[in-house]
């Protein structure tokens, strides 16, 4: 039994090794934020949500439609989607309190654990199938598909039925029927659990009957080696059975933790489209195309790890940066540069997980790696200067990027006069494109942004944040040549590199 919910052939691995830039990615997109948002104090949410945002850089859009689709059909039916991840948790709380009830090594301890469990989960069973049966047509998406019509031909009646009488026998209600072989000096050995040939007659007929002659021991009621004895043999017995039920047990639980699993990240989408529409802020299912592709235009999208920490709402902005694998960002300070930049690296997060993407509309090609390089406050125990240390992640950075991957810059490589950083971020600028590997880069370096615009590059954009004529202190970014915002000193035009 398989949820499917995450991915078409596959189940999600909550285990898997998260990015080598978690890190990063966490400090510098505000990530934490977003996640607790979708958690609301659950710990488990947490960690899932954590998990399918990092470790979901598919590059495959089929398997951001499926988890779309499935999406779609958790927020038109929420409530329902509720009480299944509801059940899901239920049967694996529950069985928690039953082991360390009866926590048992002992083939007939694990034989009684087990019959008790199984009941409790068939229960909760019956209760998805119920689900399946009634609520089916209300849901389009072909992940929902999937598990009701498992639901229904897995969990038939006449399965309820079969395990209700398997539970019934089980019980043992007429003693432990045991077949055994005598081995090397006359050891018992091949012990096997027999089903009784007796049959259920009147009780009258059962006292008034013969029965045939047998050979009988009754163990004294004060012979603790007998009773020992005893119960091995009756251990030795059930042994093979206890084993089997309590596999049943497991498979069945297992399919309850996938359920919980990957439920718990739609789950997360619930509480945080609700957030959303509560502030009236736009969301909007992305479109995503092939990483062969470059695309990424977008309107109205704003940070949303900024609007969950404001009560009013955030400023977005329209770009269309089709066929661009270069945006320059500059502007001045509190410009809005650094928080758009984060909503870059926020959106192509959530797209990629199957997410509603913070915009009024969002498309973009998928990307095999997402990185950023944010200018970092010194540390006094650091035992390089800034530059170096700038250097070194960049370093790190490069080596665990692949072609197709998306990097951003914030104010990189400032560390150092104009004229070196801007020549820095050039060459590694022109060494990244090279490679196919999209960049969005903030700069108070003009030399660099201006040098950069010279060139008329064909797959480059220029963006600008200006203030807005409102009367509030507004910044949206529009196209146009960099603006002068450098740090250090400008050079005449003639001293500028080449």
């Amino acid at each position: 039994m398989k949820a499917f919910l995450m991915f078409k052939d596959q189940d999600f691995e909550l285990k898997r090794p998260l990015p080598s830039n978690e890190g990063a990615l966490m400090q510098d997109l505000e990530l934490a934020t977003l996640i607790d948002a979708m958690a609301l104090g659950d710990k488990f949410l947490f960690e899932v949500a954590k998990a399918a945002i990092l470790t979901s850089l598919t590059n495959d859009p089929r398997t951001i439609f499926y988890r779309q689709n499935i999406l779609k059909d958790c927020l038109k039916n929420p409530f329902i989607v509720t009480e299944i991840y509801n059940i899901a948790v239920g049967a694996l709380t529950r069985e928690r309190k039953n082991f360390w009830s009866m926590i048992n090594t002992y083939p007939s301890g694990i034989l009684h654990r087990s019959i008790d469990v199984l009941r409790m989960l068939m229960t909760q069973l019956k209760r998805l199938r119920n689900i399946a049966d009634q609520h089916t047509p209300r849901f389009g998406s072909e992940g929902f598909a999937t598990l009701f019509e498992m639901l229904r031909m897995e969990l038939t009646d006449d399965y309820f039925a079969s395990i209700q009488d398997h539970l019934q026998h089980l019980k043992f209600r007429r003693g432990v029927l045991i077949s055994a072989q005598l081995g090397k000096g006359n050891k018992a050995t091949n012990y096997a659990l027999r089903k009784s040939n007796e049959k259920r007659e009147h009780w009258l007929l059962q006292i008034l009957a013969r029965r045939p002659d047998v050979y009988t021991y009754f163990v004294p009621p004060r012979d603790e080696s007998g009773a020992k004895a005893l119960s091995a043999l009756n251990d030795q017995g059930v042994n093979l059975v206890a084993n089997a039920l309590a596999q049943s047990t497991d498979h069945i639980l297992s399919f309850f933790n996938i359920l919980r699993t990957e439920l718990a990240f739609y789950m997360g989408c619930l509480n945080l489209h609700a957030r959303l529409v509560k502030k009236e802020e736009p969301v909007s299912f992305p479109v995503p195309v092939a990483s062969t592709e470059c695309r990424h235009s977008f309107s109205g999208l704003y940070d949303v790890s900024l609007t969950l920490n404001l009560q009013s709402r955030v400023v977005g902005n329209s770009v269309n940066a089709d066929d661009k694998d270069l945006v320059i960002i500059t502007g001045a300070n509190q410009g809005g540069k650094s928080t758009f930049l984060r909503s870059i690296g926020l959106s192509q997060l959530m797209m990629q997980s199957g997410m509603f993407a913070p915009a009024e509309s969002f498309s973009s090609n998928v990307c095999d790696g997402l990185f950023t390089h944010y200018k970092r406050e010194e540390d006094a125990a650091m035992k390089s200067g800034k530059l170096a240390e700038e250097l070194s992640r960049m370093s790190d950075v490069v080596d665990n990027m692949t072609p197709n991957s998306m990097v951003l810059f914030n104010e990189s490589f400032a560390a150092t006069n104009e004229r070196e950083g801007s020549e820095i971020a050039t060459q590694i600028t022109s060494a990244l494109l090279e490679k196919r590997i999209k960049i969005f880069f903030v700069t108070h370096l003009y030399a660099f942004a201006h040098r950069l615009f010279d060139r008329k590059m064909k797959g480059a954009v220029f963006l600008r944040a200006e203030r807005q004529m409102d009367g509030e202190r507004t910044f949206r970014l529009v196209e146009g040549e960099p603006l002068q915002t450098s740090y250090g000193q400008d050079l005449p035009q003639s001293l500028l590199p080449t």
